[in-house]
């Protein structure tokens, strides 16, 4: 029979073992048991970048729930007040009044970029630039210049706009009237996908068009910014609310009359305190504004089913291994 104390040690080793394992296991999955909830817009593309943050968050262990849509306004008041964890598309500046409102840095938590550079403005058919030398959407004024976008017989252009709660259309709204250009200009809302596509056809059938867009999406790589279409400058910088006195102008001298967004993830603060490895997760995330472009065309060419979302991911992230690894490995680095 083994000494007394010969099994006290094998039993003390045994525990440090279990500990050990234990600890390596939680600081692996620092998430274990921890619920999170995804929330994103109407906005189908932005699928993508939300299921890419909720697999780095599976493998952390977090329990993740399917993906609610409500849009920007709510969004952010409901992962203000914790009925929601995140959202990954949250633009900055313009949602930025959404965040004020929701309580600003005291409810709320932004870290960090995950997809810079997003651009966004008015533009026109090229052929008709061309023909009528248009270049700035103050011309539309001149009532002979915005019938050349009248697509139904009331004299006024018609400008394919942007769905309300997304932000783009307080910008629109307040331009319209800033630049002088609520008589001659109707701004359409509605469906913006339906809106978009019928813009679209308007434009292969050779006939004058005039819309909204934003980048990353893939509106512009159906219609070619510079082969297709131009970008249409505004006569001056004019924002409204928490954007209000920002200069739109960029560092080549066009403006076009938004300024240049990050898009961030932005979660609640109370959640994101208590989880700093998700924290961290939301701060060190990139995705390139071009990967983002390419997987929403495959979507406009009909690969637009939750599960060519989900294999455009997982495809993704086999190409960008180590890169996610990276994320994960900065999360458990700061796990408690």
């Amino acid at each position: 029979m083994p000494h007394l104390p010969q099994v006290l040690r094998q039993l003390a080793a045994a525990t440090s073992l279990a500990l050990l394992t234990l600890g390596a296991q939680a600081q692996a999955l620092p998430g274990k048991g921890v619920t999170v909830l995804p929330l994103k817009s109407s906005i189908a593309e932005e699928t993508f970048q939300t299921l890419l943050v909720m697999k780095g968050l599976e493998q952390l262990g977090y329990d993740v729930q399917p993906i609610k849509e409500v849009e920007y306004p709510t969004a952010h008041i409901a992962i203000a007040q914790g009925d929601a964890t995140f959202l990954a598309d949250h633009w900055n500046p313009l949602h930025a009044d959404y965040y004020k409102n929701a309580g600003g840095d005291a409810k709320l938590f932004r870290k960090g970029v995950y997809s810079g550079n997003a651009a966004q403005g008015y533009l026109i058919d090229k052929k008709t630039a061309d023909a009528h030398r248009i270049s700035n959407i103050a011309q539309l004024k001149d009532p002979k210049i915005a019938a050349l976008f009248d697509t139904n017989g009331d004299g006024k252009a018609d400008l394919t706009g942007c769905n309300p709660g997304w932000g783009c259309e307080a910008v629109i709204e307040h331009q319209l009237d800033a630049y002088g250009l609520r008589p001659t200009v109707t701004h359409n809302q509605g469906s913006y996908s339906a809106l978009i596509a019928d813009t679209i056809t308007r434009f292969k059938a050779g006939k004058p068009v005039l819309y909204y867009t934003w980048t990353p999406y893939w509106v512009s790589n159906e219609l070619k910014p510079g082969k297709d279409v131009v970008w249409l400058e505004v006569p001056f910088s004019s924002l409204p609310g928490e954007q209000k006195g920002s200069n739109t102008q960029l560092p080549n001298g066009k403006n076009y009359g938004f300024v240049v967004n990050s898009q961030q993830i932005v979660a609640n603060k109370a959640w994101a305190e208590k989880n700093p490895a998700a924290a961290r997760l939301f701060e060190v995330m990139r995705l390139p504004v071009a990967d983002i472009n390419a997987q929403n065309h495959l979507m406009s060419q009909g690969q637009n089913q939750a599960a060519d979302i989900e294999r455009h991911v997982n495809a993704w992230i086999k190409a960008h291994q180590k890169t996610f690894d990276g994320w994960l490995q900065q999360a458990r680095a700061v796990a408690h």
